[in-house]
């Protein structure tokens, strides 16, 4: 009973610490999303505060939540399609770092950037 409790033990402590790309992935997705969302919500709310009552900070708000939700999971897509063994494949470590790079970039870099666009187009209406 002893050797069969350490064996179940021994096998925990090895597929614990067993590489995912699937798993490490969705963690960056989730993470990602509400990095994104808040960071947006955030960005927005200082510019409703300074605008001029205009609704088109609202409807931006709600696309790009609405949008970004299935461009961020398609990075999520990619990695879930692997099988046990690719999943645990240390040769992709540089694909995965890439792709992981590009979508932190697009949440930091998208509520910047549409949130600071806004002001120009803000102006036109």
């Amino acid at each position: 009973m002893t050797k069969a409790l350490k064996q179940a033990r021994e096998a925990q402590k090895s597929t614990a610490h067993k590489l995912d790309w699937r798993r490490r992935i969705s963690d960056h997705v989730a993470y990602g999303l509400l990095t994104y969302t808040g960071l947006h919500i955030f960005l927005t709310m200082s510019q409703l505060k300074s605008s001029s009552g205009s609704m088109l900070p609202y409807f931006a708000l709600v696309i790009l939540v609405i949008a970004i939700i299935p461009a961020i999971r398609w990075f999520e897509m990619r990695w879930s399609e692997l099988s046990d063994d690719q999943a645990s494949d240390p040769a992709l470590a540089p694909t995965f770092r890439r792709e992981v790079m590009l979508m932190w970039a697009a949440v930091f870099g998208l509520p910047l950037l549409l949130t600071f666009g806004f002001k120009p187009v803000a102006a036109l209406f």
